[in-house]
C-alpha cells in the first residue's frame, strides 16, 4: 500500500507545483502581450489567405485606420472651416496647430533640404509622414484597451471569442510594429528614387550614384557600397521608430511588472504595496517623458531624415 501511495502522492505534488507554477505572474508574457499585433488566433474580422498572405484584420491594422480617420475628419473639418471664412488667418486652436506645423516642416525641414523649387512638391509628403506617425505614436498611449479589460473582468465577462475581448489582445501602437515603420520606409524609399529622378532623369539619377571625378578604377567599390546605402537608409528608418516606440512602452511595463515580481517572490502583499510606492510613480515619469520627448521626436526623425535623403538624390553634385 505504501509503494502504491508514494507514487501518487508525488504525482499531486507535481500537479499542484504545475498549478501554482500556470498560477504565477509571467512578466516576459505580459509585456509581449502589450506591445505585440493580435496573435493569429485572435484576429478582429477573420479574412481568407491570398497569395500566402493572411489578409485578416488585426490590432494594429485597426489602429492605422483610426490614426487614418482622426487625421481625415480633423484636417478635413479645419480646412472646410479656413475655406468658408474666406481668409487666410487660422481661426481656433486647431487650425491653428496646422498652420504652426505645416509652416515649420515646410520652411525648417523640408525647405533647407530639397530647395525652393522642390519644396511645394515634397511639403504634403513629409508633412503626412510627421501627422501620422506622430497621432499612430499619441494613441499608443491612450490606455483604451486596459479600460476595456478592466471592465470585461469585472462587470461585461464576455465570451472569448467577443469582439471586445479580441479586441483586448496586443498592443495599440502601430509603430512599434515593424511591418508599419517598414511600409512607411519604403514609401520613403520610392520617393527618394522619384525625386532623383524628377530632378535628373532616369539615368542621370542612376549615375549620380558615383560622385564626379572619381577615377574608374574605384567604380567598383563605390558602386556595391551605394547601392547597399540605398536600402541601408529605408532600414534604419524602419529600425529606429520602430524600436524607440517599443522600448518606451516596454520600460514602462518593466517597471509595473516588478510590483508583481516582488509581491510573488516574498510572498507578501505588503511588499507589493511597498514597491508599487517606487514603481508607480517612476512609470508616470517614463509615461510622461515618452509622451513630451519620444512621441513627436520620432515623428520628427522620421520626417526629417526622408527630407535629408530626397534632398541627397536632387542636390547629388552638392
Amino acid at each position: 500500500m505504501l509503494q502504491h501511495a508514494e507514487p501518487a502522492a508525488a504525482g499531486q505534488a507535481a500537479a499542484d507545483a504545475g498549478h501554482a507554477a500556470a498560477d504565477t505572474f509571467d512578466a516576459g508574457s505580459t509585456i509581449i502581450g502589450h506591445v505585440a499585433n493580435s496573435p493569429i488566433e485572435h484576429p478582429l474580422i477573420p479574412l481568407p489567405t491570398i497569395a500566402g498572405i493572411d489578409m485578416s484584420v488585426t490590432k494594429h491594422v485597426l489602429m492605422l485606420w483610426v490614426a487614418a480617420a482622426v487625421l481625415l475628419i480633423v484636417s478635413a473639418t479645419a480646412v472646410r472651416r479656413y475655406v468658408r471664412r474666406g481668409t487666410m488667418v487660422p481661426s481656433g486652436p486647431v487650425m491653428g496647430l496646422l498652420e504652426y506645423v505645416a509652416v515649420r516642416i515646410r520652411d525648417e525641414i523640408v525647405a533647407p533640404n530639397v530647395g525652393k523649387k522642390w519644396v511645394n512638391t515634397y511639403t504634403p509628403l513629409i508633412m503626412m509622414f510627421f501627422l501620422f506617425i506622430v497621432t499612430m505614436n499619441a494613441i499608443g498611449l491612450l490606455p483604451i484597451f486596459d479600460l476595456i479589460a478592466l471592465l470585461n473582468h469585472t462587470v461585461l465577462h464576455l465570451p472569448e471569442e467577443s469582439f471586445l475581448v479580441r479586441l483586448t489582445h496586443g498592443g495599440t501602437t502601430p509603430t512599434g510594429n515593424f511591418n508599419v515603420t517598414a511600409a512607411l520606409a519604403t514609401i520613403s524609399f520610392f520617393a527618394i528614387i522619384i525625386a532623383g529622378t524628377r530632378a535628373h532623369g532616369f539615368f542621370g539619377h542612376w549615375k549620380n550614384l558615383i560622385p564626379h571625378g572619381v577615377p574608374p578604377a574605384l567604380w567598383i567599390i563605390l558602386i556595391p557600397i551605394e547601392v547597399l546605402g540605398m536600402f541601408v537608409r529605408p532600414f534604419a528608418l524602419t529600425m529606429r521608430l520602430a524600436a524607440n516606440m517599443t522600448g518606451g512602452h516596454v520600460a514602462v511595463l518593466a517597471v509595473l511588472a516588478m510590483i508583481f515580481i516582488m509581491a510573488e517572490s516574498a510572498r507578501s502583499a505588503v511588499v507589493g504595496i511597498g514597491m508599487s510606492i517606487v514603481a508607480l510613480p517612476l512609470a508616470v515619469g517614463i509615461s510622461v517623458l515618452e509622451a513630451v520627448v519620444v512621441v513627436p521626436v520620432q515623428a520628427f526623425v522620421f520626417t526629417l531624415l526622408t527630407a535629408v535623403f530626397v534632398g541627397m538624390a536632387i542636390h547629388a553634385h552638392h
